[in-house]
């Protein structure tokens, strides 16, 4: 990115204020953060958006005319950018207190493979609509008739702690096997299927062009716009609320449930093991939440209580490290309606134990989370995974 760009923070406080976001966005290029889609935009919601940088005084004008509250979030995207690495970590490999490229994501697939044997395999499940191939692994003892549990990363290119956090959970899978005591139950009770990256072509292009990158990078047919949302694309609710029908949004639902070869294959998989996965956890950024089915519709899933209180239970083991405060519910009452996401999908499949993790912060890095809170946002986070993990393998169903 060239040009820079500012983040702002607005809360409007009645409908009239929504109005003013709503034609600020279609006057310009507005990248909505939080919430992702400028129609789920409602009094008294906290929005985080970001437009160019010779757009911003005339966004901060049209604010203030408006006597609309608001303050810059990130004054200078490029510099918050370059700020990210900012870990003390010296290295020119894989490491996992930074951020990480696809190609050196891909090698550790092979080399924690083939350095724990016993513990971790590899396979491909699949490509993308760019040719890489998708990589799962397999962690756990081998044992027969395990249950499994299916996490994932990546979905969204620019959520860049997420990718980060399946590769801690593995490295904390075979650093203490053996020697942690619940790490070394749940590998040999259960298996863990860990995608580190959904959508891996938006996740290179966001290190190679765009770091600010969301959906996949398939083309359009009649669009010149590139790319679904991976998480809108499954086929619960799909494209009803808070997803987008226009190709050029970042919201964009697609062409049509599993559209996009990453979805497809993700579902695909899980649906040929849908006799022994019990549990889903999806990890994206940032807002600090734990969230549960349902995202498509306000209404409650059968196992409402349930979840909420595995959830509780997760946030308070979470926060118990550093103090980290994690909001939970059901995903469209806690933070706002979205159709054709994964975690529903796998809910609606059977898999009663489906998680949505946000990550890290709750504003003022956003996307751009310094490596330096790597380990502590994968430490906390795998606090909360070892709960929810323990809980399923003692309520097996």
């Amino acid at each position: 990115m060239s040009v820079s760009h500012k983040v702002f923070r607005v809360i409007p406080q009645n409908d009239e204020q929504v109005e003013i976001i709503h034609s600020l966005a279609s006057k310009m290029q507005v990248d909505f953060w939080q919430p992702d889609y400028v129609k789920l935009v409602k009094p008294n919601m906290q929005v985080d958006f970001r437009v160019e940088a010779d757009k911003a005084l005339e966004v901060e004008h049209l604010l203030k005319e408006n006597s609309v509250d608001y303050k810059v979030l990130i004054d200078d995207l490029q510099t918050a950018v370059h700020a990210q690495f900012d870990s003390k970590v010296r290295s020119t490999g894989h490491s996992y207190e930074k951020y990480n490229n696809w190609d050196k994501i891909a090698a550790w697939t092979a080399d924690i493979a083939a350095q724990n044997p016993s513990l971790v395999s590899r396979k491909v499940i699949g490509e993308t609509y760019e040719g890489r191939p998708l990589y799962l692994l397999k962690l756990g003892k081998s044992g027969t008739n395990k249950k499994a549990i299916f996490m994932d990363c990546g979905f969204h290119a620019r959520e860049w702690i997420s990718p980060a956090f399946c590769q801690w959970f593995v490295k904390e899978a075979v650093e203490t096997y053996g020697t942690d005591s619940t790490m070394t139950k749940l590998l040999n009770s259960l298996d863990f299927y860990v995608l580190p990256v959904v959508n891996i072509d938006g996740y290179v292009y966001t290190w190679t062009k765009d770091r600010m990158w969301r959906k996949t990078r398939s083309k359009n047919s009649g669009s010149n716009c590139i790319g679904t949302d991976p998480n809108r694309n499954f086929n619960a609710g799909w494209c009803k609320l808070g997803a987008s029908s226009r190709p050029c949004d970042s919201t964009y639902c697609g062409s049509a449930p599993e559209s996009e070869k990453e979805t497809k294959a993700l579902a695909d998989f899980i649906r040929e093991h849908l006799s022994t996965i019990k549990a889903y956890l999806t990890i994206h950024s940032y807002s600090q939440l734990l969230l549960f089915p349902y995202s498509y519709t306000y209404a409650h899933p059968k196992d409402y209580s349930e979840l909420n209180a595995i959830a509780k239970a997760a946030a308070q083991q979470l926060a118990s490290l550093y103090k980290t405060e994690y909001e939970y519910g059901s995903g469209a009452t806690t933070i706002y309606p979205a159709a054709g996401g994964s975690d529903d999908w796998a809910y609606d499949q059977g898999i009663k134990y489906s998680f949505t993790f946000e990550l890290r912060d709750t504003g003022n890095y956003g996307f751009l989370l310094p490596e330096s809170q790597i380990k502590p946002t994968c430490e906390e986070t795998l606090l909360a995974v070892k709960y929810i993990a323990s809980y399923v393998l003692d309520h097996l169903y």
